[in-house]
């Protein structure tokens, strides 16, 4: 089964392959239609939820391709922030401008020096269209990321584009750098997983 992953982000399309290729899903991204020269529509994600913008990416692309696609949503929480400094859904866009890699290290480092270092989690939401009649979704604690520290002192490893929190985040257990752990340590804090276990329940329903 070929299925359309609704994101331009090569580093979350890379990570999702490695897991649905498991179950026989092979992925095509947002950037292998717009090289073919198709148009991709410009999504407002004005939800105020994860799963809410999940449901209106995967709708929308699912109304301009008409081809199977899921769509993923995130949002980053903080332990102890009000809500006025919780990025929430919004965690690239910041006072209506979407932040470069770079300018998303600079923010965060400067609320880990406002509040100390920072207990922070990502919840994860994904919405499914098969077709008119079949969508699914899901926003669960499986597809939630293990609770992380957030620090202003970024690794000195080049940090993988796509990703450049990863850079700050520091293991609880280990207090080790996410850069610093083996691959089989680092392997306990995907939250791929649980977006397969959402596909195997979905496809047995079908």
């Amino acid at each position: 089964m070929q299925l359309l992953y609704g994101t331009g982000n090569q580093a979350k399309l890379s990570a999702m392959k490695s897991r649905l290729e498991k179950i026989g899903i092979e992925l095509i991204g947002l950037h292998e239609l717009r090289a073919e020269g198709k148009s991709i529509p410009e999504v407002l994600e004005n939800g105020n939820t994860p799963l809410e913008n999940a449901k209106l990416k995967a709708l929308a692309y699912y109304k301009a391709f008409r081809i199977p696609v899921f769509s993923c949503d995130s949002g980053l929480y903080f332990d102890h922030v009000p809500d006025e400094d919780q990025p929430g859904v919004h965690v690239r866009n910041v006072n209506g401008k979407c932040l470069s890699d770079q300018e998303m290290m600079e923010y965060y480092a400067g609320l880990v020096r406002k509040y100390g270092n920072l207990v922070a989690q990502y919840r994860n939401a994904i919405c499914f269209v098969m077709d008119e009649k079949h969508i699914y979704e899901a926003m669960e604690p499986s597809m939630y990321s293990k609770k992380f520290i957030l620090t202003d002192k970024p690794h000195s490893k080049i940090r993988e584009k796509g990703f450049p929190l990863d850079s700050m985040s520091i293991d609880m257990k280990t207090n080790r750098y996410y850069y610093d752990l083996a691959e089989d340590e680092l392997a306990q804090f995907d939250v791929e997983d649980g977006f397969l276990q959402f596909f195997q329940k979905v496809l047995s329903l079908d």
